[in-house]
């Protein structure tokens, strides 16, 4: 199955483990040892995110490293950043609204 980075990023556990490794390079056990998933589970997300080129898994001596390859999350960055501009023009018309809720609500207990 082709994978992508959008199957990469849609489950939250693999989100927090793209998240850990940003930070730094970790042994495939030390990740595992962040969550409170089985060992396997985490081993088929890290799967996952190396078959979608998230990350890269490097065998050093006996230790299996994990390293974020950030340059393959552009795709889904580029696909967010479209919206925005849509979202902060929603979250601003909002605030202004709850703005004018607060205003008309003094207002009200001035004059009550």
């Amino acid at each position: 199955m082709r994978r992508d980075v959008f199957q990469a990023i849609a489950d939250p556990l693999r989100r927090d483990i793209i998240s850990l490794l940003a930070k730094q390079p970790m042994t495939i056990n030390a990740v595992a040892k962040k969550f409170e998933v089985s060992r396997p589970a985490v081993s088929k997300h890290l799967k996952i995110l190396k078959e979608c080129g998230i990350i890269t898994i490097n065998q050093d001596g006996r230790e299996r490293f994990c390293q974020i390859e950030p340059k393959n999350l552009i795709p889904a960055f580029l696909w967010i950043e479209q919206y925005k501009t849509l979202w902060e023009e929603k979250l601003d018309s909002f605030e202004n609204y709850l703005l004018e809720l607060q205003t008309k609500n003094k207002n009200n207990d001035q004059n009550g």
